[in-house]
């Protein structure tokens, strides 16, 4: 008796065949490869500044389109070649002060999660209703590279590029999962459903109920956007708050601005008592309280008289406390802390950044580092020590959360200053740096993100800009530009209510996590299955 193995489901016969010659057959194989890379670079083309968010959905398409029915060798290769097509153009500003070998290092070592993933996509790709599993998968690698090395480096998650598309009200709903869950799952189960209009090789049953999965895949995303529209809004439930946002701008752009940080201190002081004058005028309204960025003070304010004596008279020249960044030196630990400044009393409350930034404030591997650029060590000197809890200052009766530039990458780094109390949000960043680049506008949508997944207002202040106010519903209502001395004021909404995304914190990605778990195994066990029937 002859016994035919079967699996789930068979390959995509749409591939080119590699019947022709040997020149045909190389050139037909690197097809499947660049359209790897292309679909990667659109993925990268959806992220802001621009506004292409729906780009992503053809970028998962194409995806699919590639590692459906791979083994798990070319699905490695398809993976690696998707996630530099993706890094490569996203995290260019890395390199922008310190050369492309960091940039170059940080997106070989990124795109093999995402080359893992492609393994992961391609093994379950064979299963019923595979978008599902395969977007589970895609999400369980964004959990993993959050977390290692290092910590993590959530930067290029999937939800930071949908700031204006139609699924980021899923973010209220279940966080940056769900949000990023959504869009993959919707650009896989388009390509299912084109495929199967395009094929018609199986039995009709069969065809209607994989035409189902393919076409939930898209709608259920879609409709549930609709549907968590009603968790956005940008109504007060605890009154409302007068904020004054100071960016006082920098001498010049680079790593070199700090060696001239008095001068940034100065330009900070100076735009906060030009809005003090023009509060006098009747130009501005007085505000509440005012928040400065990130690196406002890099000379340390406690131990060092002067520049204190210089926030202390911005502080009395506008009347309200003023929340500084600082940079200070405590029992022999480098902290970057905000410090709040109160106009009679002086410094009352601190919060020192907790997830500091890799290669940036501290220097794992230093001395793998040193050895292979000595240039790199001495960019940091001293490891910046991380902070022990979450910061939320009461800013005149205001509950206000601070999560300081990169931790605004960090699920968990802006949700527990909502759960302890904060009744809006501020990420105080410095991205002189990083120049011209776009680093501040995908930093900027995170924060957009974050105030929807919150429901908090969440203002941007930045040494260099775009500093910005965000409204509850994601929507920026004022911004500066870049490397300009400005100062922003604006009435915003305080808010109490929690969304599920804050209640349910992290168990949405575990679930999914578990989902993917879950796909991998029934792939697994089917392909075994399918060797021991073929060997029988």
């Amino acid at each position: 008796m002859t016994v035919t193995a079967t699996s789930v489901d068979q390959p995509d016969q749409l591939r080119p065949s590699r019947a022709p010659g040997a020149l045909g057959g190389r050139l037909l194989r690197l097809v499947p490869a660049a359209a790897s890379a292309l679909c990667g670079v659109l993925l990268y083309v959806s992220f802001p500044p621009r506004t292409l968010w729906w780009l992503a959905l053809p970028a998962f398409a194409g995806f699919g389109w590639v590692l459906r029915g791979r083994c798990w060798k070319a699905a490695l290769g398809l993976g690696y070649v998707f996630g530099l097509g993706f890094l490569l153009p996203l995290l260019v500003w890395t390199g922008v002060e310190v050369g492309p070998g960091p940039w170059l290092a940080l997106v070989a070592i990124e795109a093999v999660f995402i080359a893992l993933v492609g393994v992961g996509v391609a093994a379950v790709s064979r299963l019923p209703a595979w978008p599902v599993w395969a977007a589970a998968v895609w999400i369980a690698g964004e959990a993993v590279r959050a977390r290692v090395p290092f910590r993590g480096f959530p930067w290029g998650k999937i939800a930071f590029g949908q700031a204006d598309g139609v699924f980021l009200p899923l973010a209220a709903l279940g966080g940056t999962p769900v949000l990023g869950f959504a869009v993959v799952l919707c650009g896989f189960g388009l390509y299912e459903a084109g495929r199967l209009i395009v094929e018609g090789r199986r039995t009709r049953a069969v065809r209607r109920t994989a035409a189902a999965a393919a076409l939930l895949s898209v709608a259920v995303p879609v409709v549930g956007a609709l549907a968590a529209r009603a968790l956005v809004g940008d109504k007060a439930e605890d009154g409302t708050a007068t904020v004054a946002v100071v960016q006082g701008n920098v001498p010049r752009s680079g790593l070199e601005f700090s060696a001239q940080r008095r001068a940034v201190l100065d330009y900070h002081a100076r735009e906060t008592l030009k809005l003090a004058a023009d509060i006098k005028s009747g130009k501005a309204p007085k505000p509440d309280f005012v928040l400065w960025p990130e690196n406002s003070s890099d000379i340390d304010p406690f131990a060092n008289p002067d520049a204190a004596a210089v926030i202390g008279g911005a502080a009395k020249a506008v009347g309200v406390p003023i929340s500084v960044g600082a940079v200070v030196e405590r029992d022999g630990r480098l902290l970057n802390e905000q410090v709040l400044w109160d106009p009679v009393k002086g410094p009352t409350q601190t919060y020192d950044k907790r997830q500091i930034q890799p290669f940036g404030e501290y220097l794992p591997l230093r001395g793998l580092v040193g050895a292979i650029n000595k240039d790199w060590t001495s960019m940091v000197r001293q490891d910046f020590s991380r902070g022990a809890g979450p910061g939320v200052f009461d800013m005149a009766g205001v509950k206000v959360g601070l999560a300081t530039c990169y931790e605004a990458a960090f699920d968990w780094a802006v949700r527990d200053t909502v759960t302890h109390g904060a009744e809006m949000i501020s990420v105080p960043s410095n991205n002189a740096t990083f120049d011209r680049s776009e680093m501040t506008y995908q930093q900027l949508a995170m924060s957009r993100v974050r105030a929807v997944e919150h429901s908090r207002t969440v203002t941007v202040p930045v040494t260099s800009g775009v500093s910005a106010f965000i409204m509850p519903d994601g929507r920026i209502t004022q911004k500066t530009g870049m490397f300009v001395p400005a100062y922003l004021v604006q009435k915003v909404p305080l808010r109490t209510s929690r969304t599920p995304a804050t209640q349910l914190g992290i168990l949405p990605e575990m679930a999914l996590v578990l989902v993917a778990v879950g796909g991998l195994g029934w792939a697994i066990g089917s392909g075994l299955r399918g060797r021991r029937t073929g060997d029988a």
